[in-house]
């Protein structure tokens, strides 16, 4: 008996995983579903720039031919994704939500792709973001705003905004996203999802469209903790064609998913603990409380340096993303959008000494996080100071009656942990009174992510699930 494709829809990629498997459902009849609700809601939303619809079609019938012979590649064999369009695709457009790009047709996979192909997954298309990744409100000049959809007047954060919302939509059962500084946690934070950043190396970035190279993360944005556990597990790993991936044994990520968390100790950051809007406060310590009652030691650490790690993160990313950019912006500036040309002329005025202190002084952060965590087992911390602002806002109003920059306010949660590099997760918590999704963040040690993990998923069973937005218009 054929599934509903509104339930084919609201299954995770675990529970996808098993039908498909088991043939209880078809690759086909599943990649229909996916490609009939992109069309149903992408006019809204505009989470896609490119929808690969006979692309997918193909590979859902290699899939189906493949499980039905008994050739299972893995859990993501026959599932539907979509990629961060800065993630190359060969002979499919990779325009980096660009204008420059607009055409660029690359002739190799991302071997974040190449991985994922090779275990099965069908690709449903490429997804819209704020402009080269540089900036958190995916509002495109070049392909369209992304909305959130919790809230179609409000941003879903970025730079991997269309990946967020593809996920909460139901408009792909997984992506891949990036983040430089919080690109995948931001998205996810505000959209009501999970993303998981992992250590600075390791997951390969070759042919993957930088933004600053030595801060850069590819990571996966899913539903839950565990369809993030299983993605990395196919990505993670040493690649030849990366010289900066790392060599660090990938562990089974997945080994600690249903472990109980009592007794670990966890530290709440003091310096990423202030100026939170009362809902996120609210809800942040709820989740204190709620991983206290799961048997946690919860306190509070302190890391002196940490709220320089923004500045660092600027400046380093200033200077390493005009370097990429520098011809471009000789020879074709009038094509970048208003606010991404304005941060790459600041990078024109970043000094050599002042990247060279930045990157001096990340060193200082890490050793102070590695410090604090030699007797925690992970950190904690809220993804944002504030809920999903509406489109176009740069500053809010809070209860306090106080202005808040809107980048401020969020960016200054995430940056850190590009700096250091550390894995970090942002996990719902809940939502505001608005209806509006808020979440925190889980630190780890540098190739912690089994530790992250575990705690997230922990949280996650307790919690449950977060109320569906409303439907789509």
């Amino acid at each position: 008996m054929s599934i509903p494709f509104q339930e084919l829809l609201d299954f995770d990629v675990a529970t996808l995983s098993g039908k498909l498997r088991a043939r209880d459902i078809s690759p086909v009849e599943l990649t229909e579903a996916y490609l009939a609700r992109i069309e149903q809601t992408d006019g809204s939303l505009r989470a896609y720039i490119t929808v690969t619809d006979t692309l997918a079609r193909k590979a859902a019938k290699k899939a189906e031919a493949e499980l039905a012979a008994g050739k299972w590649r893995g859990p993501l064999h026959g599932v539907p994704i979509a990629l961060k369009d800065l993630v190359y695709t060969k002979g499919l457009r990779t325009t980096g939500g660009s204008k420059i790009l607009a055409d660029f047709k690359p002739d190799h996979d991302a071997t974040v792709w190449t991985r994922l192909k090779r275990a099965g997954a069908v690709l449903l298309g490429k997804l819209n973001l704020h402009e080269f990744a540089y900036g958190i409100t995916s509002s495109n000049p070049h392909w369209g705003t992304v909305r959130n959809p919790y809230a179609l007047d409000r941003i879903p954060g970025g730079s991997s905004g269309g990946a967020a919302a593809a996920i909460v939509a139901r408009s792909a059962a997984a992506t891949i996203g990036t983040d430089t500084g919080g690109s995948i946690r931001i998205p996810a934070a505000l959209c009501g999802c999970v993303g998981l950043k992992p250590t600075w190396s390791r997951v390969s970035r070759y042919g993957v469209l930088p933004l600053a190279y030595t801060l850069d993360h590819v990571g996966p944005i899913t539903r839950t903790v565990r369809d993030a556990a299983m993605m990395l597990q196919i990505i993670a790993g040493a690649d030849r064609n990366d010289s900066t991936s790392s060599r660090e044994r990938v562990p089974d990520f997945s080994a600690g998913l249903d472990g109980q968390i009592s007794g670990m100790r966890i530290g709440v950051i003091r310096e990423l603990n202030d100026g939170l809007s009362d809902d996120v406060a609210r809800s942040f310590n709820a989740a204190l409380e709620t991983l206290r009652s799961l048997g946690a030691t919860v306190d509070h650490v302190t890391i002196p340096s940490l709220p320089l790690a923004g500045v660092m993160n600027g400046i380093i990313t200033w200077a390493e993303a005009l370097e990429i950019h520098e011809d471009w912006m000789r020879t074709r500036p009038q094509d970048y959008g208003d606010d991404v040309r304005r941060i790459l002329e600041i990078g024109m005025m970043t000094t050599a000494t002042s990247y060279i202190r930045a990157q001096r002084a990340r060193a200082r952060t890490l050793a102070e996080s590695i410090a604090v965590l030699a007797d925690r087992d992970v950190l904690v911390a809220p993804a944002s100071a504030i809920v999903a602002p509406k489109i176009g806002t740069t500053q809010i109003l809070e209860a306090r009656e106080d202005r808040v920059d809107v980048v401020a306010a969020i960016l200054r949660f995430t940056q850190p942990f590009n700096s250091t590099g550390q894995p970090a997760i942002a996990i719902p918590t809940g939502l505001s009174p608005d209806g509006l999704p808020i979440a925190m963040q889980v630190i780890g040690r540098p190739f912690g992510e089994s530790e992250v993990i575990r705690v997230a998923a922990a949280y996650e069973r307790a919690r449950g699930a977060l109320a569906p937005p409303s439907e789509i218009a």
